[in-house]
């Protein structure tokens, strides 16, 4: 099969377009045909090797972490999927490969495609999707009447967080350029700090949740915005103790994740608030909630632009400029 493979870490130039083996179908996997794939971040992060100490990859490597597309085999034990049944997924960190023809994903961590969006609008959905779901619903548990800012809004996670954070009931600040303004406030943004102009600090505070995506220097003002009792969580970083005991870490990866969070964990202890990193996991349950909640009309998909399989590695270096609305998804197969 066509697949988008890294030989080794480094720049987009280690990724080559090339032939890679059909994936092996487990007992419990089933072998999608590839429709569409979403690009995320992520991709970029681990091609870099920024995730190699706790994600250590055997190279080579089929990159991407969404798809959407057509069961064409399961495994003896596969009870929930048959072939023919359109599905989209966030494969599991020991299966990802989503930028390929086919790929073999655990049952588990699969979910109908939702009947109301396209193959591509599907693809942008996964992990974005099931992020915005562990952190607002898993880690925060949000309620009705409290209120959470969401940073960097018009992204792929914020343009989903804040359409689940609405439908929970919850008031929604978010920080987004000028020229994104529109966007957030038609998602449903009740409070929109344009960064270009506002300092976020000084505009919202007693805050129950902030929901980190940016910097070091973001991290440390979204304490300043919280109310006592209140909760940090950031998917950019930096891991904690916490994830590296969930990950079960080597000997080297659990003491770092000490030294590098320290600092933010003591400040958030002084003002008495929680931090917490978060880096999502595959899950079919979880999907089918949001399939629900995306059939019913309540989350919408935002795609920023689509690109033809052919350019994988273009559509990965569009998204790092960090100007993309929404999703980027590479269109695979029609």
């Amino acid at each position: 099969m066509k697949a988008f493979v890294l030989d080794r870490y480094g720049s987009g130039d280690n990724v080559r377009f090339g032939e890679m083996s059909e994936p092996e179908v487990r007992a419990n996997d089933v072998l999608v045909e590839v429709r569409a794939a979403g690009v995320n971040l992520l991709d970029s992060k681990i091609r870099n090797g920024e995730f190699k100490l706790f994600l250590p990859y055997r190279l080579p490597v089929v990159l991407g972490h969404d798809v959407a597309g057509v069961v064409v085999r399961v495994g003896s034990r596969v009870r929930r999927f048959k072939p023919g049944d359109e599905v989209y997924a966030r494969p599991g960190t020991d299966q990802i490969g989503t930028f390929a023809e086919f790929i073999s994903i655990s049952e588990d961590d699969v979910a109908p495609k939702p009947e109301s969006l396209t193959m591509e609008e599907a693809a942008s959905i996964p992990l974005v999707g099931l992020t915005a779901w562990q952190a607002l619903i898993e880690r925060a548990n949000l309620e009705k009447g409290q209120r959470v800012l969401i940073h960097a809004g018009s992204g792929g996670v914020g343009t989903i967080a804040i359409q689940l954070a609405k439908h929970v009931g919850a008031t929604v600040a978010t920080t987004t350029s000028t020229a994104n303004v529109e966007l957030v406030e038609r998602l449903g943004a009740d409070v929109v700090i344009d960064y270009k102009k506002d300092d976020f600090e000084r505009v919202v505070h007693d805050y129950d949740v902030v929901v980190n995506s940016l910097g070091a220097e973001t991290l440390k003002k979204s304490l300043r915005v919280l109310k006592p009792g209140g909760k940090l969580i950031s998917i950019s970083g930096p891991p904690d103790p916490a994830f590296a005991k969930e990950i079960g870490s080597s000997r080297i990866f659990g003491p770092a994740t000490r030294v590098l969070s320290y600092p933010i964990r003591r400040a958030a202890a002084r003002r008495h608030v929680s931090y917490s990193f978060l880096f999502m996991r595959a899950s079919g349950d979880q999907l089918r909630e949001i399939t629900s909640l995306v059939d019913s009309g309540i989350i919408q998909p935002v795609l920023d632009r689509v690109f033809p399989f052919e350019s994988t590695k273009e559509a990965m270096a569009y998204l790092e400029k960090g100007r993309a609305k929404g999703k980027v998804v590479v269109k695979v197969r029609s």
